[in-house]
């Protein structure tokens, strides 16, 4: 134990001599450790930014969604189409009724999105418009500032009432409560019942600036359509999701005459397996970006080794001074080894504090701009930094040190 101490601590000597080479050589480890340190803790926090913006549903909910029936099922080329002005008018109250009817099925409604100008003595803002049933309060996670949601009774009705996102309500009203008054919309009147509380952003759309209405007050008095654009509904047994999905996909090719799979003119998601499926590529993303970085480790490990080889022709009479004086072949090599490891070590300690400062950083920002974000260096990616530097230590010095134990002391005492 003694002399496996004696050997770190001249190995500590050592580096203390040549302190410019050694905290070069420790700022090409850090460099890729605090890489490490910063990617994996930005990838936590982009998971959670990413996965956040399914908050506004519950965990239990699925929808059914239009689609172009010659595109797959979550493709570009359906999303593209539809964007550009195609419209599937296919999805009815049948649809929505016979989907509600199921028995693993809790509540489900329709949807349809517009824009429209809202307008309130003189003040007028842009939104846009959700026709939802009156079930979205039971899918969705809303929460009032003031009021409440519509009923059922209300949709049925085609009752002319709208809750307000938080920015709207503030640029038509600004503190004066809005509850009981009413706005204008293409020229109609609409009471407001209801005031949502502050909700930010869910991929990238502002939430506070949108207006709920009845689906089929939105159909009726708005739109003068009688299709949805889409389904959502929640399930009583997540377990039971798969069968579910297959269920009232062949309810929904019956009532659309649909024969052939290939040809649905819908597609229907579970908001697990959306999740499931978004966990899955940011942890592949953020793993492809820390393999990559690891090059950098490992760059930084050759380094190690070249200092080491230099080091070795540099103390070639000291290491056969010390051989000729008892020395033994294991403590060159420890000796060497020892300071190839205090160097990644060290390396390590400081890119670890550099990795999570620049992550509290990119935390900060993320947060400043109104991102879901969190800050989180795991125990797990500095064990995995301080972990890979050891090894990337030992495996890049042991050739320069068993090559400095293997001289032979006289030919080391010759060099000088």
């Amino acid at each position: 134990m003694l002399i496996r101490i004696n050997n770190i601590r001249l190995a500590y000597q050592s580096l203390l001599r040549q302190k410019r080479r050694t905290i070069l050589t420790m700022l090409a480890i850090s460099i890729g450790i605090s890489a490490v340190i910063t990617i994996m803790a930005a990838g936590r926090g982009m998971q959670k930014f990413v996965l956040g913006q399914f908050d506004i549903f519950d965990a239990k909910s699925l929808s059914i969604e239009t689609k172009i029936p010659t595109s797959k099922a979550n493709s570009s080329d359906s999303a593209i189409a539809q964007a550009s002005g195609v419209v599937i008018t296919t999805l009815r109250d049948k649809d929505i009724e016979d989907v509600s009817k199921h028995p693993n099925i809790s509540v489900a409604y329709g949807m349809v999105i517009g824009q429209e100008i809202a307008s309130y003595n003189g003040y007028n803002q842009k939104t846009t418009i959700w026709g939802e049933g009156a079930g979205a309060a039971e899918v969705e996670v809303l929460k009032f500032s003031e009021g409440r949601f519509y009923a059922k009774d209300e949709e049925d009705s085609l009752a002319s009432v709208v809750v307000l996102g938080a920015k709207v309500k503030e640029t038509l009203f600004g503190d004066e409560s809005a509850v009981g008054k009413n706005i204008y919309l293409s020229g109609k009147s609409f009471r407001v019942i209801g005031v949502l509380a502050p909700r930010g952003a869910a991929f990238i759309f502002d939430l506070d600036t949108v207006i709920y209405m009845p689906c089929k007050t939105m159909q009726k008095k708005l739109l003068g359509i009688d299709y949805v654009r889409q389904i959502i509904a929640n399930l009583r047994d997540t377990n039971k999701a798969a069968e579910t999905v297959d269920d009232l996909a062949a309810i929904i090719r019956e009532n659309h005459s649909i024969t052939n799979p290939d040809r649905d003119d819908f597609m229907i998601n579970t908001t697990a397996d959306a999740l499931k499926s978004l966990k899955t590529v940011t942890d592949g993303v953020t793993l492809l970006l820390v393999a990559l970085v690891c090059i950098s480790l490992l760059v930084g490990g050759v380094g190690i080794m070249n200092i080491m080889y230099v080091s070795v022709a540099e103390r070639t009479f000291e290491i056969g001074l010390r051989k000729s004086l008892g020395a033994k072949k294991s403590d060159i090599l420890l000796q060497f080894l020892s300071e190839a490891v205090l160097v990644t070590l060290g390396g390590g300690v400081v890119g670890i504090i550099i990795g999570s400062v620049l992550a509290y950083v990119i935390y900060y920002l993320a947060v400043r701009f109104g991102f879901k974000w969190v800050f989180d260096v795991s125990l797990f990616s500095i064990l995995l930094s301080v972990g890979f530097s050891a090894v990337i230590g030992l495996l890049f010095g042991i050739y320069p040190a068993r090559k400095a134990s293997n001289l032979s002391p006289i030919d080391a005492l010759r060099k000088e």
